[in-house]
């Protein structure tokens, strides 16, 4: 039986570089993000970040108390090898919205809290960034297909 492939969680925060606050459904805004959100910007092509549940076990396997959110990612996903995607992919996320990956992974300035404590981090490495090219609401329990 194939896993089920869907969110996690949605996720939000009105400051950049702090973890983001689960929320019960985000909506989404065509080329540009969460509305709410403070990385979203129609500018970017970073607008919507995502990170699998499986990436965050990783982190709870080192003994890190850590939840979805807490890498900074709007997006908590299951069921899909998130870094594995290419450039271009497409993610249709429940009934209406449609995002494509525009980058694999960051370049972190320096260390972030997690990255203190144990000397590593999975966002850099695992988490992923996308535009939003088709709006709409998003929460946990969405089916998620790529294409």
């Amino acid at each position: 039986m194939t896993p089920s492939v869907q969110v996690i969680a949605v996720s939000t925060s009105e400051v950049k570089h702090q973890k983001k606050i689960n929320i019960d459904k985000g909506i989404l805004k065509e080329n540009f993000g969460i509305i709410g959100d403070s990385h979203a910007d129609s500018s970017t092509h970073r607008q919507i970040s995502l990170l699998s549940i499986e990436s965050i076990e990783k982190m709870r396997d080192l003994g890190l108390n850590v939840n979805p959110g807490d890498f900074g990612e709007n997006i908590t996903t299951k069921g899909i090898d998130i870094p594995s995607l290419p450039m271009g992919t497409r993610l249709f996320i429940g009934d209406d919205v449609i995002l494509e990956v525009t980058q694999i992974g960051k370049e972190c300035l320096e260390p972030c809290e997690i990255g203190r404590q144990v000397g590593t981090c999975v966002m850099p490495i695992e988490g992923i960034f996308a535009r939003v090219i088709k709006g709409g609401e998003v929460k946990s329990g969405d089916k998620i297909k790529s294409k």
